[in-house]
Parts: structure tokens; sequence; C-alpha cells
């Protein structure tokens, strides 16, 4: 299992945002995340966004650092990654 953040690059909310992902189980990455101190409302489908000021306290924790092409790139190899379209797809059915 590896879990994985890319850079805070992600602008919202006055702040920079990283993304943190498995690239196996899920559970793990929800296990990873409480255990870390990301609370489950920053999950994303696939992803959890975590704050700047926290990305080197969960690198330091284990998550492995990565560029973006990678963290993408890895999160479709598992099988993991919920698509633009499939998000849409799910507004669209709560309707």
């Amino acid at each position: 299992m590896a879990i994985l953040i890319d850079d805070p690059r992600w602008p919202a909310h006055g702040r920079l945002w990283a993304h943190l992902v498995t690239d196996t189980d899920l559970a793990e990455l929800h296990a990873f995340a409480a255990a870390n101190g990301i609370p489950r409302r920053g999950f994303d489908r696939d992803h959890y966004d975590v704050p700047e000021e926290a990305h080197a306290r969960l690198v330091a924790a284990g998550a492995r650092h990565v560029d973006g092409h990678e963290l993408v790139r890895r999160l479709i190899g598992s099988g993991l990654r919920v698509t633009a379209r499939q998000r849409r797809d799910e507004k669209g059915a709560g309707r």
C-alpha cells in the first residue's frame, strides 16, 4: 500500500490544498487520514483535500510525496479514480 500526496497548489478558501490518495485501498486511506487528524469531511470520492500546513506532517507520517501527474496515474491504475463524468452522473442522479 502507498499513501500519496501531491504539491499543495490548489487554491480554495484563502489557502492552498494538496490531494491525499491511496493506490490500493480506501479503508487504509481513511485510517491514515484519521490517525493524522484529517477530518472525514475532507474526503471527496477518491481523495482527501488537505491544507498546505498539513503537508510536511503527512509526509513525515509516511505519505509519499509525488507530483500531480504521478498521483493521478497511480490513482487511475488502482481502479479507485472517480472520473469527472462519474461525478457529473452522480449529481444528475441526485436531482
